[in-house]
């Protein structure tokens, strides 16, 4: 036999005898969650885009153009949305940033002594105090709003700030999720360092366990925030002065209006898509502190 017949039959270098040439069935697999997350990334990220699009056309271009053809009408929706009702829409923000920023800081500090507690200490009933809490998490937000309404009605809190911020401050995910991370984050060998050094409860958690909870607590201020802001049942349960609505309370009223008025649609496209910016804002300024070897060296075993 020739050498030409040897080089033939002699299988391809980085190949097995006997097996199929071609791509890796891996890297073939690999494909299918990639495409699988593009699809999603496509079906979360086109209602978006229609709505930026959408706050860039006059009253008239909404319903005559195409449907992602920009417009020429964003500055002259910006004015109107600014001049509504003396810039009402400004003080729909500025109660969301209240809302969502008040609240979500009182609900992380909150969440941060539970979850901490839950996690470090040993006492009788702690499972069962986890497991009501985690039975919270479950409950839906409707079941809640009209005993949290009753309750509020009697203390004579409704139609206040204080009806919307008070039922936020205890929230049973952030809780869990404190306590999830205190246990991975917190070593007990570090608590019991500091009680031998003289420290005392309060002195430990918040020198030592709390800049360990930061990325874990970050994570709940996010969920937290962006949970109020977009939160609309509990104000529109306790609200009836529209001075106090938030964000979105204010849009569904300005919605509920565009029935009888279509010209307020091209306000409330263009205050949906500034309504989005702060979140988008917030996740780009703390998504810093998001690192995972802070406690890196903390501890040997």
């Amino acid at each position: 036999m020739s050498s030409l017949a040897l080089r033939k039959s002699a299988p391809a270098a980085g190949t097995t005898p006997g097996t199929a040439q071609g791509p890796p069935l891996r890297r073939r697999i690999a494909l299918v969650p990639t495409l699988t997350l593009l699809l999603g990334a496509l079906y979360c990220l086109l209602p978006v885009a229609w709505v930026v699009i959408a706050a860039t056309k006059s009253g008239r271009e909404l319903f005559s153009t195409f449907t992602f053809l920009p417009g020429t009408g964003f500055t002259q929706n910006l004015k109107d949305l600014n001049a509504y009702r003396d810039g009402l829409y400004w003080t729909w923000m500025g109660n969301s940033a209240l809302y969502a920023g008040l609240g979500a800081l009182l609900s992380t500090a909150v969440s941060a002594l539970s979850g901490y507690a839950l996690a470090v200490y040993r006492f009788r009933g702690r499972e069962t105090v986890f497991n009501v809490l985690m039975a919270g998490v479950l409950m839906p937000p409707v079941i809640l709003a009209i005993p949290q309404y009753l309750l509020l009605a009697k203390a004579d809190l409704t139609d206040s700030y204080a009806s919307v911020l008070l039922p936020l401050i205890l929230s049973p995910y952030g809780v869990y999720l404190a306590r999830i991370y205190a246990s991975a984050a917190v070593p007990g060998d570090v608590v019991e360092a500091g009680r031998m050094d003289g420290a005392s409860e309060w002195r430990i958690f918040i020198r030592i366990a709390l800049p360990m909870m930061v990325p874990g607590l970050v994570t709940v201020f996010l969920f937290q925030f962006v949970a109020v802001w977009n939160n609309f049942l509990l104000p529109y349960i306790m609200l009836s002065d529209d001075e106090k609505f938030p964000i979105t309370l204010g849009l569904f009223t300005l919605l509920e209006q565009g029935a009888n008025t279509p010209a307020l649609y091209t306000l409330v496209i263009t205050g949906a898509t500034l309504a989005v910016l702060p979140l988008i804002a917030l996740f780009l300024v703390i998504q810093r502190f998001w690192s995972l070897d802070l406690l890196s060296g903390a501890v040997k075993s």
